[in-house]
């Protein structure tokens, strides 16, 4: 349709031009998809991890270097008006370029890419040779006709794009192209961009019907093939909107087409509104006709808690981690709740927080990105950026546990979406959530970022299920512990509640395990009639009224643990915050803490102060400040409840708007 437009645009505005270049360039630029665009409209519509993401983004590479094949071949026909043999002659060196690209240079990359172990700086020497490379690539094929940007381009589809080198590459080069060359790039475009030159009913006609032919062409036969494949009707309608994307490719066409005297102003204005028009279509109608992230009934979706009335249902969690600091304690801590007398099991999914920062960089997740719940990395071809999945598959292999790794590309003012949809969809029970500050070398925490907190926050007041925030000191070492060392001491501080429960359920569970010592301290408030501390024998059935449902969630877990000598349960009295600092003063020796997000009863109350971390509850925070002096991890537990978490939801919402106007 594009080569059908270009006869008519010779018929009246393009009269003067070489007809054979002309119709190549036009087919062309109405028929791209441009991919570094439709990469970052997928990543903001979160729709990078669905089937039609990664469809279009598959048909979107075949297409891009579909693209710049035929651009060698437009170029190499516009380079000569008299004889058809010199531009068969460019077109000719051009593949003999290509050819001789493809022998020689990868052997090259692959022997740089060996010589860059992880975890070691990248040395200047290889990151100067690309460049070099490249640079020599575009000189060569400018100097043989072709445009230097297509040499350039032929080298960065060789470098490979797995291990630190590329990484490296990137990070070198990305700031100066992307923040200054590009921008100017673009500002060239629009300078040459002429509006005005559009006058008239004939011009404003041919704009409507290049616009017309380049969306119906794309849209239509994107849909039908798509249907034709049994794609269902509202994802090849989103295909084909998505296929429908153009940019910085067509740009880099039309303006090589206007430097050859190919298009001259009209037709160059024409076709750059018509580029604009289609991009900015195409997220408002996708958002339309496809909303992926539809909800799970809530009928469908039965656990929500840890706490449940069957002890052999499957456990889901889904574990979120930021990078490589928190894998071994996060693997270590779901080596705890495997539960290994469980009939089900454990099943573990394990999601890559990934922000999608501003950079170009950030598109280069793409090629990491599978469908979520399934492995997303190539086995087999682990490098030093795939660590975190080796130590996930590694585990897998060695325990019973089904892990399975996800990854999460969102901006940090929404990733907390991503995260609960996936947990909903994935009917987790409890979402483990890294805390917004890492341990250092003295000891004392240190945040990482402050936007991990608010995400966190978010989540706690949206989640579809129970929440646990790790603040994590080291659980385990910094090593993965395999499960016949494993050998921790855990202890549940219960106060009385909802959270508390859920807490004193998640330690049940971790009780199982052989390697598990857990200890169980119920706070009360002391009588005026008696001493310091009370230790109460598991069988005696003597309580103090802090409500029913504690006490009978209390009875049924000492009737359940009467005969494990590797459960305690003990109770103290207090009587003010002081007393229950000193208490749990008394028990910080142990590896991990199990607490409630927000206890009932008195006591708490006492020990409610104006934290920077409301996230953790008084006891949570408590446990995370200097005033408790431990190397303790600690767990602080939020149940969910539906009847609250719209509330929670506001309440969290207002907070986080009220600190961010007083920032600003």
């Amino acid at each position: 349709m594009g080569i059908g437009t270009s006869f008519i645009l010779r018929l009246t505005i393009s009269k003067d031009v070489n007809g054979t270049a002309f119709l190549v360039f036009m087919g062309v630029a109405l028929s791209i998809t441009a991919f570094p665009v439709l990469a970052r409209i997928l990543a903001e519509l979160k729709l990078l991890t669905t089937d039609v993401g990664r469809m279009a983004m598959s048909a979107a590479a075949v297409n891009d270097v579909a693209a710049w094949i035929l651009l060698a071949l437009a170029i190499s026909l516009s380079g000569s008006k008299t004889s058809p043999i010199i531009s068969f002659w460019v077109f000719l060196s051009g593949c003999i370029f290509v050819i001789c690209s493809i022998l020689i240079m990868p052997s090259i990359f692959k022997w740089m890419t060996k010589r860059c172990q992880g975890g070691e700086p990248v040395e200047e020497m290889y990151v100067c040779a690309t460049l070099a490379a490249v640079l020599a690539a575009g000189f060569v094929t400018d100097a043989i006709g072709i445009h230097a940007m297509f040499g350039a381009f032929v080298i960065g589809v060789l470098v490979p794009k797995e291990g630190p080198f590329a990484g490296a590459l990137v990070e070198k080069v990305e700031d100066l192209v992307s923040g200054l060359f590009l921008p100017l790039y673009f500002v060239s475009s629009g300078l040459k961009t002429n509006v005005a030159t559009i006058q008239g009913f004939q011009s404003w006609g041919l704009l409507v019907l290049v616009i017309f032919t380049a969306c119906f062409g794309k849209i239509f036969g994107t849909f039908v093939v798509s249907l034709l494949c049994k794609v269902p009707l509202r994802e090849s309608l989103a295909m084909a909107f998505l296929m429908n994307t153009k940019g910085l490719v067509e740009l880099i066409v039309l303006n090589i087409g206007k430097d050859r005297k190919v298009l001259n102003d009209q037709t160059f204005s024409i076709m750059v509104l018509m580029a604009l028009f289609t991009t900015f279509i195409t997220t408002p109608l996708v958002t339309a006709v496809y909303k992926p992230a539809r909800r799970v009934k809530r009928a469908d979706y039965k656990y929500r808690t840890v706490e449940r009335r069957s002890s052999t249902t499957e456990l889901r969690i889904l574990a979120c981690f930021h990078g490589s600091r928190n894998i071994s304690s996060i693997i270590n801590l779901l080596e705890v709740s495997r539960g290994v007398q469980k009939a089900e099991g454990l099943c573990v999914y394990a999601m890559h927080l990934m922000e999608l920062s501003e950079r170009s960089s950030a598109i280069l997740m793409v090629h990491k990105a599978r469908k979520n719940g399934l492995p997303f990395w190539n086995r087999g071809q682990w490098s030093g950026s795939n660590l975190v999945v080796v130590a996930f598959d590694a585990y897998q292999q060695l325990s019973r546990v089904s892990v399975r790794p996800m990854t999460a590309i969102s901006s940090m003012s929404d990733m907390h979406e991503d995260i609960c949809a996936t947990a909903e969809r994935k009917r987790a029970a409890i979402i483990i959530l890294p805390f917004h500050k890492h341990q250092r070398l003295d000891g004392s925490l240190e945040t990482t970022r402050t936007d991990f907190q608010l995400v966190n926050r978010r989540i706690l007041g949206h989640a579809p299920c129970s929440v646990g925030i790790l603040v994590d000191r080291g659980l385990g070492g910094t090593t993965q512990v395999s499960a016949s060392n494993v050998s921790y001491v855990i202890t549940v501080l219960f106060f009385g509640g909802r959270d508390d429960r859920e807490a004193l359920a998640y330690g049940a569970r971790m009780a199982e395990h052989p390697g598990v010592s857990l200890k169980v301290i119920r706070f009360l408030v002391r009588p005026e009639t008696l001493g310091e501390t009370a230790r109460v024998d598991m069988d005696d059935g003597s309580s103090t009224e802090l409500g029913s449902l504690d006490e009978d969630f209390l009875s049924e877990f000492k009737l359940k643990i009467s005969k494990d000598d590797s459960v305690k349960f003990e109770e103290k009295f207090v009587g003010n915050a002081a007393e229950t600092i000193n208490a749990i003063h008394e028990v910080r020796h142990c590896n991990l803490f199990l607490v409630g997000r927000l206890p009932d009863g008195e006591i708490t109350l006492a020990l409610s102060s104006s934290s920077d971390c409301p996230e953790l509850g008084p006891v949570g925070g408590l446990l995370a400040s200097s005033d408790i002096s431990t190397t303790a991890s600690v767990l602080v537990v939020q149940q969910y409840n539906s009847l609250v978490s719209l509330d929670l939801a506001l309440q969290i919402g207002d907070e986080i708007s009220g600190k961010d106007s007083e920032s600003k």
